[in-house]
């Protein structure tokens, strides 16, 4: 890698025929001292997106445990979006959320500038990527925050109580029933019809 960056015909920045940069593919991989090379260079944009609208911070936010330690680098970079949605509207919250990776969700809603109520083009929130997919350990950590709204629908008039009957997860119930004043009644009528 110093070999080849040592070239003045390398471009370090350079995209692959899916718009992903030496930086991006690395952090997908969780290979940090890769990462921390490549960041260490100006001629290096940190976040740069692919063809989908997903930069190298999305890229190690979907990998989880394997991606903190790029995560954290990533972070700690003024010129990085930490909410920069990809092509879908999913940010690196959201998809963290939706593969239930606590580790990445606690690292970005430490932050100010971190919103956990960005919906993506269907309108769900990391809450609701959450709950769809049956991260509990994730929908907690939502649920504990002031400025997560429990009862926002996605575009199909979806919540997290609806997903939580739906999944049978009783836990959601608990918690959601405990944040809401749901009129319990239309709200199962709802159920009953968009299921039926």
């Amino acid at each position: 890698m110093k070999i080849l960056l040592g070239r003045d015909d390398v471009n370090p920045d350079n995209l692959d025929h899916d718009g992903r940069t030496p930086l991006w593919i690395a952090a997908s991989n969780g290979h940090k001292g890769v990462v921390k090379i490549l960041l260490g260079r100006d001629d290096v944009d940190p976040d740069k997106p692919n063809v989908d609208g997903r930069t190298p911070l999305w890229s190690a936010a979907s990998n989880g445990r394997k991606g903190l330690g790029v995560v954290k680098m990533l972070l700690g970079r003024a010129d990085v979006n930490p909410d920069k949605p990809d092509n879908y509207g999913q940010t690196p919250l959201c998809y963290a959320a939706l593969n239930g990776h606590q580790g990445v969700v606690t690292m970005l809603l430490k932050r100010g500038d971190v919103n956990p109520e960005i919906p993506d083009i269907d309108g769900q929130t990391p809450l609701c990527c959450a709950a769809e997919n049956g991260h509990e350990g994730v929908v907690k950590m939502l649920l504990k925050r002031d400025n997560v709204n429990p009862d926002r629908p996605d575009a199909h008039s979806r919540t997290l109580l609806w997903w939580a009957v739906l999944e049978s997860r009783d836990r959601y119930c608990e918690v959601n029933l405990s944040r809401t004043r749901v009129d319990v009644i239309v709200w199962m009528t709802t159920v009953h019809l968009s299921t039926s």
